[in-house]
């Protein structure tokens, strides 16, 4: 992917996005996927370890997109533990190292 030109990004707007809160996200996450409030919450704290690893092994964090597909896949009778690994962690990193950082994070949250 190639840079856009100075001379060419001033010719648009720009706004900064960052995650809602935790709050507002499990919100989200319930709402877009009829699950229980406390296990999207549960997704949700687990999506800001991803998170505070961007830049110290990951490019990019866990997206509330991808919280509501584990979410979705809990809904269908996928274990959690799974439909985490499945959906949040295996799509952002190929990183072994990072996997099982993440997955320990998955192991502690759903304990």
């Amino acid at each position: 992917m190639k840079d856009l030109k100075q001379s060419t990004k001033q010719r648009f707007t720009a706004f900064d996005f960052d995650y809602p809160d935790a709050a507002l996200e499990a919100q989200i996450v319930a709402k877009e996927t009829g699950m229980d409030a406390a296990v999207a919450a549960q997704l949700v704290k687990i999506g800001g370890v991803a998170r505070n690893l961007k830049g110290h092994g990951l490019d990019e964090g866990i997206s509330t997109r991808l919280l509501v597909y584990a979410a979705t896949l809990i809904k269908d009778g996928v274990e959690p533990r799974d439909a985490c690994r499945m959906a949040m962690v295996r799509p952002i990193t190929d990183d072994a190292d990072i996997r099982e950082t993440l997955d320990h994070a998955i192991d502690a949250t759903f304990a």
